[in-house]
């Protein structure tokens, strides 16, 4: 048996140190293949029918939505929302570029700040890159024009997603990420309803580690 082999069994078993080569050629084969799980029966739906089911999760999981026609009626829709909730109309938004293309002028009691939020912000606005039909789920990955931080500080996320953008299953939201984006970004968060934890006296209490409230503005764009 030779030196290297030895040192090989060792370094498995401690799991420390470069991987022995015959790993390496495993894990990367599994990454190049990206194989897929199943797919559930119930999120092989039509477009219409994928909708209908992502709507249902999110108001299943406490969040709440809007539906516009085109992204023009984006801002009156996050406006009229702020108005019912009685929330303050200033906004951390993400610097995306469909964000930025939207009329904001014509809603100019909203007050907009772009770049990653602070902890005295209340409200945020992000662009989804994806949704989950069969989880209600949004797919969020990080880049410059989609802060992490507008996911977790401020106490109303509001995400802002095309109906053509919504997927089945979570295996295909991940094939559009890589086929998209050409590899893993540095973050991809997966959230599904607003921040909640029952961990005290098994009492729900909304908000515990993130935001307390979700809103996603649904544009359809799809026939």
């Amino acid at each position: 048996m030779s030196r290297e082999t030895v040192l090989d069994a060792i370094r498995r078993g401690l799991r420390r140190g470069p991987l022995p080569a015959d790993q390496r050629a495993m894990l990367q084969s599994r990454l190049d293949a990206h194989p897929r799980h199943l797919i559930p029966a119930r999120s092989r739906l039509d477009r219409p029918g994928q909708v209908a089911l992502f709507l249902r999760n999110l108001e299943k999981e406490f969040a709440t939505f809007s539906r516009v026609a085109d992204a023009a009626a984006v801002p009156a829709a996050i406006a009229e929302y702020l108005a019912q909730q009685n929330l303050p109309s200033d906004i951390a938004i993400a610097p995306h570029p469909e964000l930025q293309a939207l009329p904001w002028a014509e809603r100019p009691m909203l007050r907009l700040r772009e770049g990653r939020a602070k902890a005295s912000d209340a409200v945020s606005v992000q662009h989804a890159f994806a949704a989950i039909a069969e989880t209600g789920t949004l797919m969020l990955p990080s880049a410059p024009e989609r802060p992490t931080t507008l996911n977790l500080l401020p106490d109303t996320a509001i995400a802002v997603l095309r109906a053509s953008r919504l997927v089945g299953a979570l295996e295909e939201a991940w094939t559009l990420l890589r086929d998209e984006l050409g590899g893993m970004p540095r973050n991809v968060m997966l959230v599904t309803g607003p921040s909640r934890s029952a961990d005290i006296e098994q009492t729900l209490e909304l908000g515990a580690h993130g935001p307390r409230r979700l809103h996603v503005v649904l544009i359809d764009d799809t026939p």
